[in-house]
Formats: structure tokens, C-alpha cells, sequence
């Protein structure tokens, strides 16, 4: 149970909108517009992805795990992204993704990581 239940709607934005920026790795986390945006804001972030039990890079090797084997690229790369930005994973420990989940995930989708993998740490890098 998150400790975070009695929050005040206010409380859960501002918590919500710091989680957002952890996970995407982002500096700053704007406004959005709409019940869709709020809701992801204090739901997603300020609930579940501050839940007990599950560190943030537990959760994102999960959230890693899911949008590869959906291939959902474009999400995957922001998610590799943050990741390796953060530090929450090193460039060895994302080859050993490839490796792993290219093999439950199929040949094609573990190419694409392969070659997204190698471009964010090249592209970083290079930095």
C-alpha cells in the first residue's frame, strides 16, 4: 500500500509530476492538457510508480520487457533512454537485455533493440 493514499489532489500532481520526470529522465515536466494528462499524472506516476515493493529500475526493466515484446519502438527508445541517462542501467547491462529478451521476444524485435541499444550508447558517448 503506498503511503501516499491521503494525499491531497494537489500533492499527488506535484508528486506525480516528479515521478514523470524520473522515469522519462527529463529536467523539467510540463502541464498537459485535459483529464487524460491529470490522470496519468496522479494515477500512474504519483500512485503506481510510487508504490512499495518494486524499486524504479525494477519497474522499468518490466516496462522494458513489455513494450519490447508489444514492439512498441518509439516507447521502447525512451524508455532505453532514461534508463541508460539515469544510470539506473549501464550500456553492458543493456546488451544483456538484447541478449535475453531477443530470445522470448523474437529474432526481429531483438535486432531492433539490438540497433537501438547500440545507437543510444554510441549517441551518448559521443556526449
Amino acid at each position: 500500500m503506498s503511503d501516499h493514499a491521503n494525499d491531497s489532489a494537489p500533492d499527488r500532481r506535484i508528486r506525480g509530476l516528479e515521478i514523470m520526470k524520473r522515469v522519462h529522465g527529463w529536467d523539467q515536466a510540463g502541464e498537459g492538457p485535459g483529464d487524460f494528462f491529470g490522470m496519468t499524472v496522479e494515477h500512474l506516476f504519483a500512485e503506481v510508480w510510487s508504490r512499495d515493493g518494486l524499486s524504479m529500475r525494477d519497474r522499468r526493466l518490466l516496462l522494458l520487457g513489455l513494450l519490447i515484446g508489444q514492439g512498441m519502438d518509439d516507447a521502447t527508445e525512451v524508455q532505453l533512454d532514461a534508463a541508460l541517462r539515469t544510470g539506473e542501467l549501464t550500456p553492458d547491462e543493456l546488451r544483456e537485455i538484447v541478449i535475453f529478451l531477443t530470445h522470448y521476444a523474437g529474432w526481429p524485435r531483438g535486432a531492433k533493440l539490438n540497433t537501438q541499444v547500440e545507437e543510444l550508447i554510441a549517441r551518448v558517448m559521443r556526449a
